[in-house]
């Protein structure tokens, strides 16, 4: 049922979110206590979606190699499938905490700015915890 795969991207999204969403929040001036409930309430998501972003962003990847595989291009790919993938989901939980469309969209296009600069280190730090999880390599006997 869980391959390699599965769990470093589930690794990844988890471990991102603590470290990078809780810096987010306390330089907010939430309290410690509130960005770590957040944190916590976050993780449920997290188990449910990792595997889909990683597997979405691929093929974002796979698709875009016509503008090239250099450093900007796929910084702008990943800039692109952390946007279109996340905000989707970030619009979704927020409406459910009982906040207005307008709020929602207040919300949503406040967290652009932080997702574009968050996209190609995550796709970095991803891929990073992929490689971490590869098996290592059995010397023949």
């Amino acid at each position: 049922m869980f391959n390699r795969d599965m769990l470093a991207d589930t690794f990844a999204m988890i471990t991102w979110g603590i470290v990078v969403g809780m810096s987010v929040e306390l330089l907010a001036g939430l309290s410690f206590e509130q960005s770590l409930q957040s944190r916590l309430l976050s993780i449920p998501v997290n188990l449910l979606t990792a595997r889909a972003y990683g597997l979405y962003r691929d093929g974002l990847i796979r698709r875009g190699h016509f503008i090239g595989t250099g450093f900007f291009q796929l910084a702008l790919l990943d800039v692109l499938a952390f946007i279109s993938f996340q905000i989707p989901l970030y619009s979704t939980m927020v409406f459910f905490t009982g906040a207005s469309v307008e709020q929602v969209v207040a919300a949503a296009t406040g967290q652009v700015g932080a997702m574009i600069i968050m996209g190609r280190p995550y796709g970095i730090y991803l891929q990073l915890c992929r490689n971490w999880f590869k098996p290592a390599t059995v010397p023949a006997v």
